[in-house]
């Protein structure tokens, strides 16, 4: 099976899907009539169009509405393609911010809850004759102003101000269907040991089988067969750890294990048979890598590796939080790699599985970030973790993923320091993180405050490299700082949290943008008035950090302006504000303290073509 790189799902894809973005009919609801006025039923009631899925606030959806609208409707229709009705059908929604209702053919099919994760429901028996049409009505709730829901940057104001922007409402990745086998493969997960020299598949079904079932498991790399085993099971879900003799295999380590430098991906075929008869077939990919912390450094695959990220807020003018196309996404991960980055850190929301796809394509190490709620309360505990859990588990598969990190600067949980119950909740989304997934390390809280972290995270917007020298210079300065400066004035560490060999990083820092012209909306953490300027001074501190053998890693701030926020290193349209090949020079540069550092292999970036041009 052919790996489908535009697949909305891309590491459980089938041969069949049909998309249904583009236009559906919309309403607004702002006094909520829709449902005690027959709305589902009423197609006279969607009174505009909506350019799907584009989230009503932004331009490209055509309707470019900010204000508070809590409550919208989408409706459209569609006919069944051939051989549809045949099976059961699926229908997909990549995404839905915040809680949605789904209506098919005036049945209630499905509800969720949760702005960044997919859901789906079996429409199968609601569905009318082959040649009628079908229709989806979509009801969905997101409440500016509840600040329990996890909403990372999206703004509770209504005019986007500090570092909040426009919201996000409805339906904001892809919608799909799917039609499947009524005995399928419902979920997988890879988890490669390479001490052991095995890969482990758990695999699990939609239902357990009536009777023994077999599955084939088939690996190839470059068209090359690897594996290909079979065995029988009987339960919903089954395990299987298969043996890849790591050692012996006719191709070295760099041609086979996952990494920026050679982002290596076996692709994969799983079917289930009923004896000869081929019941379901799923196409996926793996890349074999590990990743750890130990001796005070990032590991990646046993060995020490220094992360040198940008933040990505991963949001454009014209479409917000969605992206304007698959290509878009794609230029993303090419200008990140161009910039000499080897990684990237989305910022206060949960990418499209096609642009983390894109990132285990070319190379880049990606830390997973949950948008986070703005207070602490019982339902904004309940509604994160339950999200959390969601994104964890759609997102394990990924070999760039190498970091989780639940709670950015103390967002939700604000009187740390004098409340148990905030601490205690974050140890228990750090350990709970853990458990689900024991093979990333985990950040409970970056930034500052921390309380149980594999990686101590500092947040220091200096923007001169003298002070950066003179607080992470050596590790007795370091040591210092995290004890006496505080840089954010925050404490690094709650006093119950005491650091064990945990590696420290700057996990933002930077923040450089030009001065604003008179009148000009902006936020930033320090202004230079010239190019030259901008370049000398990302030149200044980023060398600090380099040459620092105290600190193992870095995320800068930030890669691209947005709304008000104009401290990119390109700006909103993804225009470079400096030459991408000094910027590539600076970034990339060896680390003294890291003789053996892998860069961030921009040369072959740069080999495939990404130039910053129109994506």
């Amino acid at each position: 099976m052919t790996r489908d790189d535009n697949h909305p799902r891309p590491q459980l894809t089938r041969e069949r899907w049909t998309d249904l973005c583009g236009v559906w009919r919309f309403a607004f609801d702002d006094e909520d009539v829709g449902r005690a006025g027959g709305w589902i039923e009423r197609p006279t009631a969607f009174d505009r169009e909506i350019d799907v899925p584009f989230p009503p606030e932004s331009r490209a959806s055509g309707l470019g509405e900010t204000g508070y609208h809590p409550i919208v409707w989408y409706r459209r229709t569609f006919r069944l393609g051939a051989g549809e009705a045949a099976d059961r059908l699926l229908l997909h929604f990549g995404a839905v911010d915040y809680r949605a209702e789904v209506w098919v053919n005036g049945r209630f099919v499905v509800r969720h809850e949760g702005g960044h994760t997919p859901f789906s429901a079996d429409v199968s028996d609601v569905l009318g004759r082959d040649d009628t049409e079908q229709v989806i009505v979509v009801r969905v709730e997101d409440d500016p102003g509840d600040l329990t829901q996890p909403r990372g940057k999206q703004d509770w104001e209504p005019t986007p101000h500090r570092i909040w922007y426009h919201r996000t409402t409805g339906i904001w990745q892809p919608v799909w269907l799917e039609p499947v086998p009524t005995a399928r493969i419902d979920q997988i997960r890879w988890l490669p040991d390479l001490d052991s020299g095995l890969l482990g598949l758990t695999l699990r079904l939609n239902t357990a089988p009536p009777r023994p079932l077999a599955l084939r498991l088939r690996l190839w790399r470059r068209g090359e067969l690897l594996t290909d085993d079979r065995w029988l099971f009987d339960q919903v879900e089954t395990r299987r750890q298969v043996a890849l003799d790591l050692g012996q295999v006719a191709m070295s380590r760099d041609e086979l294990l996952w990494s920026p430098r050679y982002p290596n991906l076996l692709d994969a075929e799983v079917a289930l048979l009923d004896g000869d008869e081929v019941v379901d077939r799923v196409g996926s990919y793996v890349g074999l890598r590990s990743c750890g912390v130990g001796g005070g450094r990032f590991q990646l695959n046993g060995r020490p590796y220094y992360p040198r990220l940008v933040l990505a807020q991963n949001y454009w003018p014209e479409t917000h939080l969605a992206a304007p196309s698959i290509g878009a996404l794609r230029r993303e991960a090419g200008l990140v790699k161009e910039l000499g980055f080897n990684g990237v850190r989305i910022h206060q929301k949960v990418e499209d599985p096609r642009f983390l796809a894109e990132c285990d394509r070319l190379g880049l190490l990606v830390w997973g970030e949950m948008a986070n709620a703005y207070v602490f309360s019982a339902t904004a505990i309940e509604r994160l973790t339950r999200e959390w859990l969601e994104v964890v588990r759609r997102d394990a598969n990924h070999p760039s993923l190498v970091t989780w990190m639940p709670i950015n600067e103390s967002w939700g949980v604000p009187n740390l320091p004098r409340d148990r119950a905030q601490r205690d909740y974050v140890r228990g989304l750090y350990h709970l993180t853990k458990a689900l997934d024991p093979s990333r390390p985990v950040i409970g809280n970056d930034g500052w405050e921390h309380l149980a972290s594999d990686i101590w995270g500092i947040h220091d917007y200096a923007l001169d490299g003298e002070t950066l020298r003179r607080r992470y210079g050596t590790s007795e300065t370091l040591e210092r700082t995290i004890t006496e400066v505080q840089p954010a004035y925050r404490s690094v560490a709650l006093p119950e949290a005491k650091r064990a060999g945990e590696p420290v990083m700057l996990t933002e820092f930077g923040g450089i943008s030009h001065s604003p012209a008179a009148g000009e909306r902006w936020h930033g953490y320090g202004t230079v008035s010239t190019t030259e300027a901008f370049l000398a001074t990302y030149r200044d501190v980023v060398d600090a950090v380099l040459d620092s053998p105290a600190i193992a890693g870095f995320c800068y701030t930030q890669l691209t302006d947005t709304e008000q926020e104009t401290n990119g290193l390109l700006s909103a349209d993804r225009v470079p504000k400096l030459d991408i090949a000094a910027v590539r020079q600076i970034t990339s540069r060896p680390s003294p303290s890291m003789p053996g550092d892998l860069v961030a292999g921009a040369q072959e970036a740069v080999a495939a073509g990404f130039s910053g041009g129109s994506g």
